[in-house]
């Protein structure tokens, strides 16, 4: 008998009873082990054995996915078995095979080392791309003086000690960032502005792509659940 668990996926939920589905919890797991090494966790799925002894380290032991305590399990043969009988194909050479035997195939095939490098380069190469015109949402410079690099409550604070009796018109630097935000507005009061709109951090409650009168109500909701 083995404890066994869940183990880090990319948003994998807990999958129980037919094979099928456990079948295709393991095709995710991110450790990618031996696919004839399973274990079956009793009302949690089943997962390879490797990856549910990383959950078994800690002194209280959790399941990986939604930290439950561990529960004992046994061996998943119904789904080893699965595995031996279930047909797939090489992404590199379109070899046809079973399951069972992809790892070692894998291991040595050179064209589907090719395909992965080939995934990595594309994932690498996007997030480049995407950036260059992404706005600065994290920092920001006051906008009285040449300090720059603030984050929301550093500028708060600043402008509060150093402009607090400044009456000069500007554009809110935080607002001017959002969306909805205009570059071209001069705030008749930026102070009382940042005392009311700008106590909170913005990135903590915003959806960035929902209509500001609709993330001001958000907000004003789970402020309310807060106390």
């Amino acid at each position: 008998m083995r404890r066994t668990a869940a183990t880090k996926r990319e948003s994998v939920p807990h999958l129980r009873a037919s094979a099928p589905r456990a079948l295709g919890s393991w095709a995710r797991c991110w450790r990618l082990r031996p696919l004839t090494d399973l274990a079956s966790a009793e009302g949690n799925g089943s997962f390879c054995t490797p990856c549910l002894q990383e959950c078994l380290k800690p002194k209280k032991p959790v399941c990986g996915v939604c930290r439950s305590t561990l529960s004992p399990g046994s061996r998943a043969l119904d789904l080893e078995k699965q595995i031996e009988m279930t047909e797939t194909t090489c992404n590199g050479c379109n070899k046809k095979m079973y399951l069972s035997k992809m790892r070692s195939h894998a291991a040595s095939c050179s064209k589907y080392q090719n395909y992965i490098m080939e995934g990595v380069k594309a994932v690498t190469k996007e997030p480049l791309h995407n950036t260059r015109n992404f706005p600065n949402r994290f920092t920001f410079p006051c906008p009285y003086c040449s300090e720059k690099n603030f984050d929301q409550e550093g500028l708060v604070e600043h402008c509060k000690t150093l402009h607090s009796m400044d009456a000069k018109q500007v554009v809110c630097p935080i607002c001017a960032s959002m969306p909805w935000g205009d570059p071209n507005y001069r705030s008749a009061n930026f102070m009382e502005h940042l005392q009311r709109r700008h106590r909170f951090s913005y990135d903590t409650f915003v959806d960035y792509d929902a209509d500001e009168d609709d993330m001001m109500a958000q907000v004003l909701i789970r402020s309310l659940r807060d106390k």
